[in-house]
């Protein structure tokens, strides 16, 4: 029996491993003597180096694959998005599957367009009586090493040699010697991603092999401090890759940089029932209509199921889907094509919609590393292409879309939520949020360091019930300079404001920029939702920083100006035969006094597609124009001719 019987060959087998990694690794330094306490900030490092000893895997690319999968953090010993533990991400999704995704909530209609009735599906992910290999590695290693399966979990240093016993089994299923040449191991890492296509597997073993060139270092949130020395000549034995026996994948007919692995499984366009169809519109982008925007969503479902859901008529749908474990993409529905995934119909018009598999309200899931750079990839590939500027008001949460009208505000959708890991996203994507070089300005970026940052939410797995602390893109506000004061109040919500996981009442997100209304000592307000909003800004560790830009203020003799969720056209603009859509202003207004930072200018637009042919369909432009502006948690539009422009 395994459970918890104990290993003394393992763990003699460990105990020689620590010393001969100190003698082949003078760069560790020399082991403790028995009995000597360890260095605290270098028990991490010295995990990975007794692993590599035991199982014969060069450290290099241990510390390369653990940085792909989890930046060497252990998260507490709690699971990933698709129940992956520690820092090797040793996978057991049992418990990781949702049951419904989050397009099924019932709450947001999807398509967001007042021309058609409301779109709320009810789809629930299928149950599967057998997980994929991908997601149940940790059951392997725990073949391997012989160590319980809760002690892979939670222990570090027993997940770093779970890890090194796949990467070796992995060896040796290939036929390789257990070489000390990182270059020799380019087979096994690909085999590491669980991949079941050699496209994909390529991608996270290229991922890893520029991991191995570059070098990292970083000290982790639990203080751990570990470092991995670049070999920037590093020449992997691709060839390798031909012998892993893992199917050939197509990329044909996707539209994905060559940096990503990408399959092509489409969103269906069909009829079905009286006069009904689905799941996204046919258009005509660029050409007839510009892409602005790419939205971030989670899918708060596995990604079997989620791609079962995609592939449904009467579902919903979204451009690309992104897998947790090893960042392989499917797309579905092409750039030039409207989904219905933001729950906003401009919005949905004008933008691309990615889908993350993940899940908002599990307090400890995190996002692998791997998934992280697959999406920035493709983020920079799509930004380029359509000419997306990569900031916070254009790269979108769904949790930042508005509600088009004030009927749809308390339902919208408040994914990927407070523990997407907004700035070291941007630093991926090549655009990182930093310190703009003015003093005093009259803008700030909201910036937190998102390990330290943890503000307390509740909800995550009860209803009211503290969720476990985290890290955290968002920032908390009050209505005065007291953490003890009222939290702000958003009014299109209708609700009290609260700390749940998912209100957005009283927080703002790294990235988004403000105009700042006040200071007081350590705090710092801003103008939010037409609200004077104080949060905690110290100087030793600031939750934002200075910056300038655009913003409006109401024109003169105005007293307010109102807000919008949509920017859509005069109702002279619109054809014969295409009725004019209501220019709707949200339950908000822009006080005078008061400045809010300018995104863009765009013209008045409104997509007319209604009916499954298309010889119907209408771009509708104005002549008025509109700014976007960021005016709560969410972004929202103010008509040009209302407002003031300056520089701040």
């Amino acid at each position: 029996m395994r459970g918890s019987v104990t290993h003394p060959r393992r763990k003699r087998r460990t105990a020689q491993a620590v010393a001969s990694a100190a003698l082949l690794l003078p760069l560790l330094g020399a082991a403790p003597a028995d009995g000597a306490p360890e260095p605290s900030g270098d028990r991490l490092q010295r995990a990975f180096a007794a692993a590599a000893a035991e199982y014969h895997v060069p450290q290099s690319v241990l510390l390369a694959v653990s940085y792909l999968q989890s930046r060497w953090e252990a998260h507490g010993g709690a699971p990933s998005v698709t129940g992956g533990y520690g820092p090797m991400h040793l996978t057991d999704a049992r418990t990781a599957l949702a049951t419904a995704p989050h397009h099924s909530e019932g709450a947001e209609d999807a398509r967001g367009d007042q021309a058609r009735p409301p779109l709320r599906p009810e789809g629930k992910v299928p149950e599967y009586t057998a997980l994929p290999a991908r997601l149940k590695t940790l059951t392997k290693a725990a073949e391997l090493t012989g160590v319980p399966a809760d002690e892979l979990r939670t222990d570090e240093a027993a997940n770093i040699a779970g890890g090194a016993a796949l990467l070796a089994a992995a060896q040796k299923e290939l036929g390789e010697p257990l070489s000390a040449d990182p270059a020799h191991w380019y087979g096994a890492v690909a085999r590491f991603s669980g991949a079941d296509d050699r496209a994909t597997a390529a991608a996270y073993a290229n991922d890893v092999y520029d991991v191995l060139r570059t070098g990292e270092a970083r000290t982790t949130d639990g203080g751990q401090r570990v470092a991995l020395a670049a070999r920037p000549g590093l020449d992997p034995d691709t060839a390798q890759l031909g012998r892993t026996g893992l199917r050939a994948a197509s990329a044909d007919g996707t539209e994905c940089p060559s940096t990503v692995s990408c399959e092509w499984i489409p969103a269906p366009y069909e009829e079905f029932g009286d006069n009904d169809y689905g799941n996204h519109d046919l258009g005509d982008r660029p050409r007839a209509q510009s892409i602005k925007y790419i939205v971030v969503h989670d899918t708060e479902g596995g990604w079997e199921g989620v791609l079962d859901l995609v592939q449904d008529p009467t579902y919903v749908s979204w451009q690309y889907t992104l897998r947790s474990t090893d960042g392989h993409i499917a797309q579905h529905v092409k750039a030039k094509d409207v989904a219905w995934h933001a729950g906003n119909w401009y919005v949905n018009a004008k933008s691309i919609g990615l889908e993350h598999e993940g899940f908002l309200a599990n307090p400890d899931a995190w996002y692998t590393e791997a998934m992280y750079r697959s999406s920035a990839r493709l983020v920079r590939y799509l930004a380029a292409k359509y000419g997306i500027p990569l900031d916070r008001q254009h790269i979108l949460g769904h949790d930042t879309v508005p509600g088009p009208t004030a009927a749809t505000v308390p339902g919208m959708h408040t994914d990927p939520g407070p523990y997407w890991d907004w700035r070291h996203y941007f630093e991926l994507l090549g655009h990182p949020l930093e310190w703009t070089k003015v003093k005093g300005g009259g803008l700030v970026t909201v910036l937190p360091d998102y390990a330290v940052n943890r503000p307390e939410y509740r909800g995550c797995v009860a209803k009211g019930e503290p969720c476990a602390p985290h890290g955290s893109s968002e920032v908390r506000l009050y209505t005065d300079h007291d953490e003890n004061s009222a939290l702000i109040k958003d009014i299109g919500l209708g609700t009290d404001p609260t700390t749940g996981v998912n209100d957005l009442s009283s927080r703002v997100s790294t990235g988004q920029r403000y105009a700042v209304a006040d200071r007081w000592g350590d705090w710092t307000a801003i103008w939010y939702l037409g609200q004077k909003a104080w949060f905690r800004n110290p100087k030793q560790q600031p939750t934002a920083v200075a910056s300038a830009g655009f913003v409006v203020t109401p024109k003169a003799g105005l007293d307010s100006v109102p807000v919008y969720g949509r920017a859509y056209p005069e109702a002279a603009a619109y054809p014969a035969g295409v009725p004019a859509q209501p220019v709707s202003p949200l339950p908000y207004t822009l006080p005078k006094g008061q400045k809010y930072v300018v995104g863009d200018k765009v013209p008045g637009e409104y997509y007319y597609a209604v009916t499954f042919t298309t010889d119907s369909h209408r771009v509708v432009v104005g002549k008025d124009l509109y700014y976007e502006i960021q005016f709560g948690h969410r972004v929202a539009f103010v008509r040009a001719a209302d407002v003031r422009l300056s520089i701040s």
